[in-house]
C-alpha cells in the first residue's frame, strides 16, 4: 500500500505564490514518476506537472512559466511552487505517484486533495 499526504493548500490574492507539498510513504521499490493534477468545480481533472526519476517535467500549458514542479527523491517528496497566481488556478490540487512495489507490482496512487483557492 502507498500512500500519499498533501499540504500548503490556502487561500491567496491573485499574482500572488504558494507551495504544495506531498509525501509518499509505505510499499515503496521505486518510484518513477512523480507530480500533481487538479480538477476545478464542473471541470475535468488536468495534468498540471509530472517530474520522473531522471528529472524530466511535463507541465500543463496554463501553468508554464509560472510553477515549478521539484522532487527531493530521499525523502520521497514532491513540491509545486506556484507564483503568479490566477483565480483560474482554483481548484483541488491532487497529488500522483507512480511505480513499483517490491514485489515489482505496480502502483498508481493519489492523495486525497488540497484545496487552493485564488482572490481576485
Amino acid at each position: 500500500q502507498v500512500q500519499l499526504v498533501e499540504s500548503g493548500g490556502g487561500l491567496v490574492q491573485a499574482g500572488g505564490s504558494l507551495r504544495l507539498s506531498c509525501v509518499v510513504s509505505g510499499s515503496i521499490d521505486r518510484i518513477n514518476a512523480m507530480g500533481w493534477y487538479r480538477q476545478a468545480p464542473g471541470k475535468e481533472r488536468e495534468l498540471v506537472a509530472m517530474r520522473n526519476r531522471g528529472g524530466g517535467t511535463n507541465y500543463g500549458d496554463a501553468v508554464k512559466g509560472r510553477f515549478t514542479i521539484s522532487r527531493i527523491n530521499a525523502d520521497n517528496t514532491v513540491y509545486l511552487q506556484m507564483d503568479s497566481l490566477k483565480p483560474e488556478d482554483t481548484a483541488v490540487y491532487y497529488c500522483n505517484a507512480r511505480g513499483y512495489e517490491p514485489n515489482r507490482q505496480t502502483y498508481d496512487s493519489w492523495g486525497h486533495g488540497t484545496q487552493v483557492t485564488v482572490a481576485s
